[in-house]
């Protein structure tokens, strides 16, 4: 019997014989995204109770999922060390980490390295800030791209996408025209520079510069950025790090085989 919470697409781009992987994915998933108890996973994935209960089990037994008498499901060390090996096979994080590491001493603010990952921001790698608040980034959390000052530098080098992402991620909120326009006009000045601004759009109180990470291609496959409260990233010292990251960014693309051009953040 066909899953009711997959459409027929789906079901159909599946390979034969995977049903039971499939299933046991989403229920992954589902307690990744809040999921807490049998019937809980069985609503957010639309699988039966009886194969439900069978996948959880397995999957506890494994360690992909852990539960404390049945209920507070939540993921399993598996996922923590799979997860961690992930990070450290990724190219642009090995590379990276020094760096990131190097920018945290010296300017004392929150650092982020992020990839894109199904149409948003994903961090993969943070180094928390010693002044100023806490924020509420965390690796593996997503943000939208167009709201984010690494989301920006993420899509810099792809104008085609700027507006269809801009309106897939305001679908259903009315942002006025103007705002759309403002998001347009300064990807195109950011894409000429080299690097990104996020001036609160995504967390009142935070700003952030961002520049993109290039691979040995000339594609953009990483972004990094660093943070602060608006007191410690007044816009004098936001256009004094855009050089700062831009030459960072551009170092770890180094690394990673890039061979193009440099950018000059405009004087004026």
């Amino acid at each position: 019997m066909t899953d009711p919470a997959q459409t027929s697409d789906d079901v159909e781009s599946r390979p034969p014989g995977t049903q039971t992987l499939s299933r046991g994915l989403e229920i992954v998933r589902a307690v990744a995204t809040g999921a807490t108890d049998l019937k809980s996973v069985c609503l957010a994935t639309g699988i039966g109770r009886s194969t439900a209960h069978r996948l959880v089990q397995l999957l506890e037994q494994f360690g992909y999922l852990r539960s404390t008498h049945g209920t507070d499901y939540s993921l399993g060390s598996t996922l923590i060390e799979l997860g961690f090996q992930a990070l450290y096979q990724s190219p642009a994080s090995t590379v990276a980490r020094p760096f990131l590491e190097f920018l945290s001493t010296k300017y004392l603010d929150t650092i982020h390295l992020a990839i894109e990952e199904e149409g948003q921001v994903l961090y993969v790698d943070k180094i928390s800030g010693s002044r100023g608040a806490e924020m509420r980034s965390r690796i593996g959390y997503r943000m939208p791209l167009s709201q984010t000052g690494i989301g920006k530098a993420l899509l810099l080098d792809e104008p085609n996408r700027w507006e269809s992402v801009f309106d897939r991620e305001h679908q259903g909120l009315n942002t006025p025209n103007e705002v759309r326009k403002l998001f347009l006009s300064r990807m195109s000045k950011y894409a000429k520079q080299g690097s990104t601004l996020d001036l609160e759009e995504n967390e009142p109180g935070i700003r952030c510069v961002a520049a993109p990470v290039h691979n040995g291609s000339g594609a953009i496959v990483a972004a990094i950025s660093i943070s602060a409260i608006t007191p410690y990233m007044p816009a004098e010292r936001m256009k004094a790090l855009q050089p700062v990251m831009q030459q960072t960014a551009l170092a770890i693309s180094r690394k990673l085989g890039y061979a193009g051009r440099t950018f000059h953040t405009d004087p004026a």
